[in-house]
């Protein structure tokens, strides 16, 4: 086998001319397989996963909101209350269809810990969320009322009078109204309108009645017909002195003689006169 030479593999430049062409067609054939290849996977990766940027999901603002709920922004501004200055529109509506259904929150996300809060079916009264103390009444609904007005509840129950029959929205038709007297009751005289009214009644305990020194007497004698008449026939010095000179401060007040007088008179004819009436008469008709 030394003797034997191996034979070389002819070159290329060897190869008959008929065949090639043929190789280089065939690796140029091979050459744009792999390109077209790899440059489609290349760009079916490109399609299939879209930049970072349109990942992000954008943060939502109130401005975002009013661009489609325009009345809404427009009632809370006049209306809103605690609503316009303590909650903005995500606070309380945290989801928005399709993504959730929940848009319109439950009262009580935020209203806790309060005997009216407990109460059921907010909406019969609140019927506007946006304009949460623009109530709406119908009804005797002085109980509800009483969860929040408890102070005007215990004086109408504590001071019995008619207007502790009457339901809370029978006189305040709307939430914070407070209404003329007149509607109800005939004025003492022509010249008094509602506010001389409140100045001696109490609304939720009027018999309770109070008032100043400067109270004219004519107000009084209005009810008190009799004794205004004789006051004024009267020549003494009470002729001239108030109603509430001497009936201070609280209605039906009598004071004693001697609140201005004193005793002129001794121990003897006190003991057979015990009250200065027996001799002088009554105040509005003094006897000199």
């Amino acid at each position: 086998m030394r003797g034997v030479k191996r034979q070389r593999r002819p070159a290329l430049s060897n190869t008959p001319s008929a065949i090639r062409p043929m190789a280089c067609v065939i690796v140029v054939a091979g050459m744009i397989a792999l390109l077209c290849t790899f440059g489609c996977e290349k760009r079916a990766v490109v399609r299939s996963s879209p930049p970072a940027a349109r990942l992000e999901v954008a943060t939502l603002t109130n401005a975002h909101c009013i661009l489609c709920h325009q009345q809404q922004p427009q009632t809370i501004e006049a209306h809103g209350d605690k609503h316009k200055t303590e909650v903005g529109c995500l606070d309380c509506h945290r989801e928005h269809p399709p993504q959730g259904t929940n848009a319109i929150p439950a009262c009580g996300l935020c209203h806790s810990g309060a005997p009216h809060y407990e109460l059921k079916d907010c909406s019969s009264c609140h019927s506007d969320t946006h304009a949460p103390l623009d109530l709406t009444f119908e009804g005797d609904i002085t109980g509800p009322c009483l969860t929040c007005h408890q102070q005007q509840g215990d004086e109408v129950k504590d001071h019995p009078s008619a207007h502790t029959n009457v339901a809370c929205n029978e006189c305040h038709v709307t939430h914070r109204q407070i209404p003329d007297c007149m509607i109800c009751h005939e004025q003492h005289t022509e010249d008094m309108d509602s506010q001389t009214c409140l100045s001696c009644h109490p609304v939720h305990m009027p018999m309770v009645i109070t008032y100043r020194q400067e109270t004219p007497s004519h107000y009084c004698g209005a009810c008190h017909e009799e004794a205004s008449d004789l006051l004024e026939k009267n020549t003494t010095k009470h002729h001239d002195l108030a109603c509430a000179f001497c009936h201070r401060d609280t209605h039906k007040m009598i004071p004693p003689c001697t609140a201005c007088h004193s005793n002129p008179h001794g121990k003897g004819m006190l003991e057979k006169y015990s009250k200065c009436a027996q001799c002088h008469g009554i105040a509005h008709d003094l006897k000199a």
